[in-house]
């Protein structure tokens, strides 16, 4: 504090010296071009004088109560870098004053000066202040940047937010200062910003809050901000949205906290910066955060063998994200495609290293002989069923291929699960399954039917289902789409300006599939309250501005019209279903519907025989007769 205060004074001693300097170059100009202009005027006495003995007493006026109104407006007062516009007002002010006490004093020591000279001097002394003021803080700033980058290599970050969340962002980075190895060493806190005034001018280990929310932009460009950190999980929707404004204004790169309610943090585990994500589109959907029992799923959990089919999808792979944070004894992930089984694992051994007791396995749910296998070596106590077909036009080309997968799978992992003795089997459905009118969704409403008619059995196993609407970001969504033709420059294509879907995130998603399992008894559909709709519309023009383009003049929003087995809006409950609450509010069930045994074993008879046979129209057809609310729709 002592060297701050020491440089500080340097400063101070400076810029006071400066001003005198300008404040007598001033007079001295001003003393000649009156006394020029007087000439011209063949009029001698327009200038103040001649004599220096009388300019040089001027002189020591002005500086003397130019230095005293500096001083009482607080002109010494502040460092360059918190110099905002009403300080260089107050400069010029205070020079306007002093000059006008010092010609008063001029008059009474009977050494007047002319108004010629009173109004040039007070122009010229007032903007020369003012000027070198703004030029000096401009020099300042320029050269400090400068050498900031020059010794520091590190990605220079604001972040929003001066609260318990800054807090632990700037300990970890600052902790992490010993570890030559830690990813946060790449990033360098230059300044905070937080709408709470009482908090201005604070420090936080040494960063400083410099502004408000709104003063984003501004100082990002000033302080040469290339990442900005948004660290306000408490805030409300509505500010998030108000923010993320500002925050995209500034052109930087954005990293979020998650909402308060989707942090992990607990006794062994409370490090905040490495659940800060890239900013996504649905940080601007408009819709308020859902709350989950982590302390439910915890015991849920804890210490299980656990398997997730599809687990290298989106939704999979991000069940067997949070699955691991509750310490399962085992996870399992089952997927065909190895890609995406193999980025999940690295990504888990990269993240756990040895702490963590992961099995991949590349296997098809339909092949029941190596689903066998896998049951009879590990044992699954609770087993997540993600994997399926779900690109709605893809399967109405190929419904053959729907059935066997979606429907035969399923049945291959229900019947499995029943004879393992599985604890609880939690399936993943869609809101495309209420009154379908594609493949798709007939395929998972059938689905739907088998799990619960294995709870009718009675069986041991608790089976369950949960149904929710598109999820952003997902292999299946529109959001991968829209931004590859954004990227490529290209018309991002929307098949109806008036289309509208449920959406949620898939960390959402999938503690909805957590919770649903930890409260399941056994033949619960479960749904999420998803809110209002979203237009598709509003969604690419938002995820356009995301890249600093505006919708329709810098990239094209097409209209293509809609595509086989699509519909405008989804639903997510049948008629007779109806709605029971559960303890979280967004979460309800839908009531178990009765299933004929008899009658469903001998439909999936048949219709095994019909798509084993690819007989794609035959297929439909034996898929309306199963499901009775599908109006299967072509839209051709």
């Amino acid at each position: 504090m002592r060297e701050i205060n020491r440089r500080f004074n340097y400063r101070k001693v400076f810029l006071m010296i400066a001003d005198a300097v300008l404040i007598a170059l001033s007079a001295l100009v001003s003393n000649a071009v009156v006394s020029w202009y007087g000439i011209i005027r063949h009029d001698n006495t327009i200038g103040v004088a001649v004599q220096p003995v009388r300019i040089l007493g001027i002189m020591g006026l002005e500086v003397l109560f130019c230095f005293f109104m500096l001083f009482l407006f607080g002109g010494y007062n502040k460092a360059w870098r918190d110099l905002k516009a009403k300080d260089y007002i107050f400069c010029g002010v205070a020079v306007i004053m002093g000059l006008g006490l010092s010609y008063t004093f001029a008059h009474f020591m009977d050494r007047p000066v002319t108004i010629q000279y009173m109004v040039a001097n007070t122009v010229i002394a007032t903007a020369v202040i003012v000027i070198f003021r703004l030029l000096f803080y401009r020099t300042f700033i320029t050269l400090r940047n400068a050498d900031d980058n020059q010794h520091d290599t590190r990605e220079r970050t604001m972040i929003v937010g001066a609260g318990n969340a800054a807090r632990m962002i700037i300990q970890e980075i600052q902790y992490a200062q010993s570890d030559p190895n830690n990813p946060s060493n790449s990033i360098l806190p230059v300044l905070m910003v937080d709408d709470d005034m009482a908090k201005y001018h604070t420090k936080i280990q040494g960063v400083e809050v410099l502004g408000t929310t709104a003063n984003i932009p501004k100082l990002c460009e000033e302080y040469k901000i290339s990442l900005v950190i948004f660290a306000i999980p408490s805030c409300t929707e509505e500010e998030r949205k108000r923010i993320m404004g500002y925050c995209a204004e500034s052109g930087c790169r954005i990293k979020t906290v998650p909402y308060l309610s989707q942090l992990f943090l607990d006794d062994d585990h409370q490090q905040i910066l490495s659940q800060v994500k890239d900013i996504k589109i649905e940080d601007l959907l408009g819709r308020p955060p859902i709350t989950f029992d982590k302390t439910k799923i915890r015991a849920f959990i804890e210490g299980k063998i656990c398997m997730v089919t599809g687990g290298g999808g989106s939704i999979g792979s991000e069940l067997v994200r949070q699955i691991a944070k509750y310490n399962p004894q085992q996870i399992i992930i089952v997927d065909i495609y190895e890609n995406n089984a193999y980025d999940i694992q690295q990504e888990l051994y990269l993240e756990y290293e040895n702490r963590l007791n992961l099995v991949t396995l590349i296997a098809s749910v339909r092949d029941y002989n190596k689903m066998e296998m896998i049951f009879d070596q590990y044992k699954p106590q609770v087993v997540f069923h993600a994997a399926a077909h779900k690109h709605v036009p893809l399967m109405e080309t190929s419904p053959a291929e729907a059935v066997k997968n979606n429907i035969f799978g399923t049945w291959n992992m229900v019947t499995l699960a029943e004879k393992y003795k599985v604890c609880k089997f939690v399936m993943i459905s869609t809101d495309k399954a209420v009154n379908p009118t594609n493949v798709m969704g007939a395929t998972k409403r059938c689905c739907e039917m088998i799990v619960q008619y294995m709870s009718q059995k009675g069986s041991k196993t608790e089976f369950v289902t949960t149904r929710f609407g598109n999820v952003l970001g997902s292999n299946g969504s529109v959001i991968p789409l829209f931004r590859r033709q954004i990227e490529s420059g290209k018309p991002v294509t929307v098949t109806h300006p008036d289309i509208i879907r449920y959406f949620m995130t898939i960390p959402e998603a999938v503690s909805l599939v957590l919770e649903a399992g930890a409260i399941a008894k056994g033949g619960e559909i479960f749904v999420l309250d998803m809110g209002d709709p979203v237009k598709i519309t509003t969604l690419a023009e938002n995820l356009i501005r995301m890249y600093g383009k505006v919708p329709y003049r810098d990239v094209e929003i097409k209209f293509t019209g809609l595509r086989p087995g699509e519909k405008l809006f989804e639903e997510l409950l049948m008629d007779e279903e109806g709605l029971q609450k559960t303890d979280n509010k967004k979460i309800f069930i839908g009531n178990q519907i009765d299933i004929d045994p008899n009658v469903l074993t001998n439909q999936l008879r048949e219709l095994r025989i019909i798509a084993d046979s690819n007989d794609n129209d035959r297929t439909v057809e034996m898929l309306s007769e199963m499901v009775d609310t599908f109006h299967h729709v072509t839209n051709q």
